[in-house]
């Protein structure tokens, strides 16, 4: 027999509050690698193509890296700072309408239980359970979507989005400077094509689409993100620019 837990789930069922929140942060690394993987290889797939001097393209990288790094947390912070003050007022309107009208969110709340299926006798019942126990957290999570105590972090958005960007970019970096001269564009394209079908699969596995589709975007998308920048490279290179 299956071991379970006291309250009747199976131990090893993710029925958190949190596991939608987590599954959206580790697509949104996911995400940001796969921008530091591209982005990152483009610029020095180029410059690769316009010079061979380690340092030129080395610097480049590192300059990217950077930049890509800071703009992506900035992004973020800016975005999910905006997203969490709308969350906060609407919770604090939602807990002035409690306070100025409980009788009235009381009936809301069932209707709402009603529209999901439950009889009108059950819906009231779980109403009343609820507010009893936890009127805030039962509207908010009802009527909003909200869980009052896990709000989305600004900081968290903008370090998080950060690292997984840096981690991508690495590896373009690397790819460009390991091998000998002539290798090093080769090299780098098939790294970073392989790197993009990881991330693909692994945003559509998260996303529940389809992974063929995911693959195809983002390899096609890098691909043409490193023949323009090497065309761009060859001919200021060749131009002496």
């Amino acid at each position: 027999m299956e071991e379970t837990a006291e309250n009747g789930t199976h131990p090893h069922e993710p029925h958190g509050n949190g596991l939608s929140s987590r599954l959206n942060w580790l697509r949104a690394g996911v995400l940001g690698a796969n921008d530091g993987i591209v982005s990152t290889a483009g610029l020095v797939v180029g410059v690769a193509a316009a010079t061979t001097s380690s340092s030129a393209i080395l610097t480049a990288g590192i300059a990217g890296l950077s930049a890509g790094a800071i703009s992506m947390a900035a992004g973020e912070y800016v975005s999910v700072s905006t997203q969490r003050d709308s969350e906060r007022a609407l919770l604090s309107k939602e807990r002035r309408e409690l306070a100025e009208e409980p009788d009235f969110e009381l009936a809301e709340l069932a209707q709402i239980y009603q529209g999901k299926g439950l009889s009108p006798e059950t819906a009231r019942q779980v109403a009343h359970e609820l507010t009893a126990h936890d009127a805030f957290t039962a509207h908010a999570e009802a009527e909003l979507g909200l869980d009052p105590t896990d709000l989305t972090n600004p900081w968290q958005a903008a370090i998080s989005s950060a690292i997984s960007f840096t981690v991508g970019a690495v590896l373009p970096i690397l790819a460009i400077l390991l091998p000998p001269v002539t290798w090093r564009i080769p090299v780098t394209f098939v790294a970073v094509l392989i790197a993009l079908v990881l991330t693909g699969s692994i945003s559509a596995r998260l996303g529940g689409s389809n992974p063929r589709r995911a693959i195809l975007r983002v390899v096609i998308g890098g691909a043409l993100a490193m023949a323009v920048t090497y065309g761009i490279g060859q001919i200021a290179g060749v131009s002496g620019l």
